[in-house]
């Protein structure tokens, strides 16, 4: 595992602060510049995922022939005429990434510097954004503007992965409500999407440039990403307890996500590596609290002894994903309204009812749903009922494909009701955001204490497999629409 690369302070008078980090007194968070910070550079790796698809409109828009000055954010251009399967192959393509660098990591981090893999990541992040933004302004073709768009989703993606697993390496040291703030700045970066595309969609100016202020906001808000990473060096709080990072071998570092995915024993509060509930008893000055060291070393634990423990939540954890990914948003984002155009236009130009109804509703239920193992855990360990309330998530496959999808081959519509979806959605985010967070606190608990860490990679990985299995199943339920 690399060393931090950030400086160390030099020496200073006896009385001040610094002096007091020497002696191993904890400085407090001044203005929780800290924690802004760590929930800002949470915020900024998952923006690029959430713009990419709660902006399908726009690219859809596009490749169906709309020039550059045509392509409005709001058109909502479905069916047979996706000759591109764009919904199916950005969904992909934003996963596999995660999949490929969490296996990865491990190599990338011995050869890497830290500071190289974070700052790197962000400025990549910022120029394909750039991109993606300065097309807006330029007439592509659909043929090339699809691959030149694909190529950007890849790489992104490739670059959100780096920053989240450096970051994660980061977070491994600091006081575990820091880890909590981070995750919450994940959590909230879709719902964060969702609002910018309806202001985009309410402003009032033409579709270019609605497009283009849509496509600008996560710029702003991977330079935030940058000034608050630069900003830690200078800040006595961050410098504390960076500089304890222990030093590990290379292939441990991954296994730091493990903390994240562990469950306070007092509130209950998941962390899980994609988002997590931002709870409101956060005390930034606490310090984790180490577990008693155990009376004689239990040798490292054997990967396949953790995974014989935890092999049913691990299972549950990617059926839940490969649910979720397998129709949102390669069908949800298809269902138009039934109702007249009137009730979601509100007289403005674009259609509402997708952004709010499908990428807005499904975001903030989901974060709901996250934030309700801070009260209570159920099913518990062990119980059969998780399993089968994970296969019950698969009737949402044929409801949502059963929904208003006005262009179809094959499949009739049997909810035509707008509110049907909205009450499928409400259950399939809530379901989704529960389940995910529980499978994450209950992992932990069915193994050894020295076995967490080992366990904690395994979930991450088979996350990262999950994400991956519904992306690609996308493809068969499109096709059968």
């Amino acid at each position: 595992m690399c060393r931090s690369s950030f400086p160390q302070p030099a020496p200073v008078p006896a009385g001040s602060a610094a002096a007091a980090m020497a002696r191993g007194d904890a400085p407090r968070d001044s203005y929780h510049l800290v924690g802004i910070s760590f929930f800002i550079l949470g915020l900024g790796t998952l923006l690029p995922w959430n713009f990419f698809i709660t902006a399908i409109p726009y690219f859809q828009g596009r490749l169906a022939g709309a020039n550059g000055t045509a392509g409005a954010l709001s058109t909502n251009h479905t069916g047979p005429t996706d000759a591109f399967n764009f919904n199916n192959w950005v969904t992909l393509l934003s996963q596999l990434p995660l999949l490929l660098f969490t296996l990865l990591n491990s190599f990338l981090y011995q050869c890497v510097p830290e500071a190289v893999r974070i700052l790197g990541s962000l400025l990549a992040m910022l120029l394909l954004f750039a991109l993606t933004a300065a097309l807006v302004k330029v007439d592509v073709s659909p043929g090339p503007f699809f691959s030149i768009t694909m190529a950007s989703v890849w790489f992104i993606n490739s670059f959100c992965a780096v920053l989240q697993g450096s970051l994660f390496g980061q977070l491994g040291t600091m006081p575990s409500t820091y880890n909590t703030l981070f995750l919450s700045g994940q959590g909230l970066a879709g719902i964060f999407a969702a609002l910018a595309m309806l202001t985009s969609m309410a402003s009032g100016v033409d579709a270019q440039t609605s497009a283009l202020g849509y496509f600008l906001t996560p710029c702003v808000g991977i330079v935030l990403s940058i000034v608050c990473y630069l900003s830690l060096p200078h800040l006595e709080f961050a410098r504390y307890y960076l500089a304890k990072k222990p030093s590990q071998a290379p292939t441990q570092e991954l296994e730091t996500k493990a903390e994240l995915l562990q469950c306070d024993e007092k509130n209950g509060v998941p962390s899980s590596p994609q988002k997590a509930a931002l709870t409101s008893d956060v005390d930034p000055e606490k310090e984790p609290e180490l577990e008693p060291a155990e009376p004689r070393d239990p040798g490292k634990p054997s990967v396949f002894v953790v995974f014989r423990k935890i092999w049913l939540t691990a299972l549950c954890l990617v059926l839940v994903f490969t649910v979720t990914l397998s129709v949102f948003p390669a069908i949800t984002a298809m269902v138009t309204s039934s109702t007249s155009p009137g009730k979601w236009t509100f007289s403005l130009p674009g259609e509402f009812f997708n952004p709010i109804c499908c990428f807005l509703l499904f975001n903030v239920m989901d974060w709901l749903g996250r934030s309700l193992t801070s009260y209570f855990l159920w099913p518990v360990e062990n119980s059969r009922l998780l399993p089968l309330l994970v296969c019950l998530r698969f009737l949402f496959v044929p409801l949502f494909m059963l929904c208003h999808v006005p262009q179809r081959a094959r499949l009739p519509i049997l909810f035509p009701q707008d509110a049907y979806f909205i009450i499928f959605m409400l259950l399939f985010a809530v379901s989704n955001g529960y389940l995910v967070s529980l499978t994450m606190c209950l992992a932990p608990r069915q193994v050894l204490a020295h076995e967490r860490e080992v366990a904690g990679a395994l979930m991450t990985f088979f996350l990262a497999l999950g994400l991956s299995c519904g992306a690609s199943l996308s493809f068969l339920f499109k096709a059968l629409l």
